[in-house]
């Protein structure tokens, strides 16, 4: 791949290993082996995208150039590898270096534990984690299950709401303030949570548009978007509808791809990656980390936890930060050209084994830090580690990145969030736009039932308000429409329940992105039925009307049609709301029904309103269904019976 605006340098592969050698001992960090990117290019096929070893030679060439312009580089300076801008790409950012000292983190200890005898009130799961991350530099974060990798990345990243965090954590010298770091971040989840009607590049201009500063023009965020698609090779699949995870549309390996592109085109200087190749093949995991890497070659600082990766995966990384059980970092250096520093850092342990030839050097360190090994060397590594010269190291390295660089200013935006309460609604709209124009399981369903439930009760009341002779008459008319607005409310409350479930994890992922508040959401989540539940109440009104021969004046029709199409309008917002206020949709539509029965009973149809025990009158008044069956009895009758029609329990009380 030819960086925009620069030359190809052509190399030969002698060059080329030279070039690698030399990097590997200056810049130890910023190394990209020629094993490594052989071995990733052979599991892929060159019809995946950009050639890998290709990637390397241009970099290689680069920095040769870039030396024999500029002179040597000050390689000892931990800031020597960043790079200002991405050449050649559409928008700048600021490279930005993360520095943590003595990190603790503890939640409040759990009560199984407590009534085990344990006397302490807090939990500890990170214990004097110290380290930094540095642009152009990709850093795994690697441990048993249960070390706490993924627990200290989420804390540097701000995703931990509840416990307690102590220690120093700085973004270029300046402490972290997590309502700007934010703006500057961004966050790959293990799930790749994304809304399924949309296609990719929709996705990713809708957090471009949500993200971007508003001061970038919609030229410059369109070019953007089609930059990033191309640097993470999705070009082919702009059009392609991103579907539900194992089901349709999107393979998990573009899925995959698909997030680590939702996050740059926030244009962010750090990104953290969740197992970005947890349950991929070897070859899905290829294609995905190269991706990662085009990445780190913007000059951005990527930061990865991984779990059990291949040889190929784990030299595709520059540095390692390994934790053991309890949070506490037992390596955190280079990995070295085949894994030769990490390697040698451990054999140089007494008692601890060599490594086998070809054998992975990652599943090689964690058999050999082991609490069995750990036991059986009677050491432990996170006191060796604190006790070598790598940790010394590390610790001065720390230190000068706490210290803001001469000239350098804090971060600051004037708001929280990138757009304004307006664009915030314009850009949430137009997704749930979408969205809903492609989900005909979803409008089609309820559009036929309405079809089939207008017909079906037109046949049945067949012209009844003609032939209105007495009580009877009028109690089969207020049946009607009571039978037919409950109807069509509760189908369009169950249906709703599903979508709005599948949208509100991805609601949950945007909103811890910073992408928007709640309220422009809910907003457009609740206007985009407007148009929906409008075209659903025509058609219903008119089929009604016409069937059961009401009277056509214009205002009667009118008040009809308003009482039916608010009606619709509730019923759809009351499932929205019991969704949104439990755990998943099987639960909100054990709710629902619950209150279904609640509407029935208090409507004031079944059980006249002076019947009611005066203890229940108060839910007679708040419930909906009441005004909704009131209305449209006085919108046919209310000029035509004065004296039984006051409010419809008086009504039936009277005809009783």
């Amino acid at each position: 791949m030819t960086a925009p605006g620069r030359p190809r340098a052509i190399v030969s592969e002698e060059s080329t290993e030279e070039l690698e050698y030399e990097q590997d001992v200056k810049e130890p960090t910023t190394r990209q082996s020629e094993s490594k990117t052989d071995s990733m290019t052979r599991s892929l096929s060159s019809s995946d995208g950009n050639n890998t070893r290709e990637m390397t030679i241009w970099r290689m060439s680069s920095r040769s150039s870039d030396s024999g312009r500029g002179g040597d580089r000050d390689t000892n300076s931990p800031l020597s590898n960043v790079v200002n801008t991405r050449r050649g790409m559409v928008l700048p950012f600021t490279p930005l270096a993360m520095s943590f000292d003595t990190v603790n983190y503890y939640v409040d200890m759990p009560s199984e534990m407590k009534n085990q005898g344990v006397k302490d009130n807090r939990l500890q799961l990170l214990r004097e984690v110290t380290g930094a991350f540095r642009p152009g530099v990709l850093t795994a974060l690697m441990g048993v299950s249960g070390a706490g990798k993924t627990t200290l990345m989420d804390v540097l990243a701000g995703r931990k709401t509840g416990g307690y965090i102590e220690g120093d954590i700085k973004i270029s010298g300046f402490p972290k303030k997590q309502e700007t770091f934010a703006r500057i971040s961004g966050y790959c989840e293990q799930n790749d949570i994304h809304s399924p009607q949309v296609t990719v590049r929709e996705s990713l201009i809708y957090s471009a548009f949500l993200r971007l500063p508003k001061e970038v023009s919609k030229k410059d965020k369109m070019a953007f978007v089609d930059e990033v698609m191309e640097l993470v090779e999705l070009k082919n699949l702009s059009d392609a509808i991103v579907g539900l995870p194992g089901i349709t549309g999107l393979s998990t390996e573009q899925r995959k791809r698909l997030t680590i592109a939702v996050e740059l085109v926030a244009n962010p200087s750090i990104i953290f990656m969740d197992e970005p190749t947890s349950g991929l093949d070897a070859r899905a995991a290829a294609i995905v980390m190269r991706t990662v890497r085009n990445t780190v070659d913007t000059g951005r600082t990527v930061v990865c936890t991984i779990h059990q990766p291949s040889i190929d995966i784990f030299e595709a990384f520059d540095e390692l930060l390994l934790m053991k059980r309890g949070g506490q970092v037992i390596y955190f250096g280079p990995l070295g050209r085949n894994s030769k520093k990490l390697i040698e850092y451990f054999e140089a342990v007494p008692g601890v084994p060599k490594i086998k030839e070809k054998y992975n050097p990652a599943a090689w360190m964690l058999e050999v830090t082991s609490v069995a090994a750990e036991v059986q060397l009677k050491m432990d590594f996170a006191e060796h580690y604190r006790a070598s010269s790598l940790y010394q190291r590390n610790k001065a390295l720390v230190k000068e990145l706490s210290t803001p660089p001469p000239g350098s200013v804090d971060l600051y935006f004037a708001t929280q969030y990138s757009q304004t309460m307006w664009g915030q609604f314009k850009s949430c709209l137009w997704k749930q736009s979408w969205t809903y124009w492609r989900s005909p399981d979803y409008n089609l369903v309820r559009f036929f039932f309405t079809l089939a439930a207008s017909l079906m009760l037109g046949t049945i009341f067949w012209k009844v308000s003609s032939k209105m002779d007495g009580v009877q008459d009028l109690n089969t008319i207020i049946g009607a429409m009571y039978s037919s607005v409950l109807f069509i409310g509760v189908n369009n409350c169950s249906t709703v329940l599903p979508v709005v479930a599948t949208e509100r994890t991805v609601f949950y992922r945007e909103r811890a992105a910073g992408m928007y508040s709640a309220l422009p959401y809910a907003l457009a989540q609740v206007i985009i039925e407007i148009p929906y539940v409008f075209v659903q109440t025509v058609y219903y009104t008119l089929i009604v009307y016409a069937m059961v021969d009401f009277q056509w004046t214009a205002a009667k029709f009118f008040w009809f049609f308003f009482v039916n199409f608010f009606t619709f309008l509730y019923f759809t917002y009351y499932g929205m709301m019991t969704v949104s206020v439990t755990p998943n949709h099987q639960v909100a539509s054990i709710l629902a029904a619950a209150f279904y029965i609640l509407f029935v009973l208090f409507s004031g149809f079944c059980i006249p309103r002076p019947k009611i025990p005066k203890w229940w009158i108060w839910y007679y008044w708040i419930c909906p269904l009441s005004w909704t069956v009131y209305g449209m009895i006085a919108s046919q009758y209310d000029d035509e019976l004065p004296n039984e029609i006051g409010l419809p329990a008086e009504r039936w009380c009277c005809c009783c």
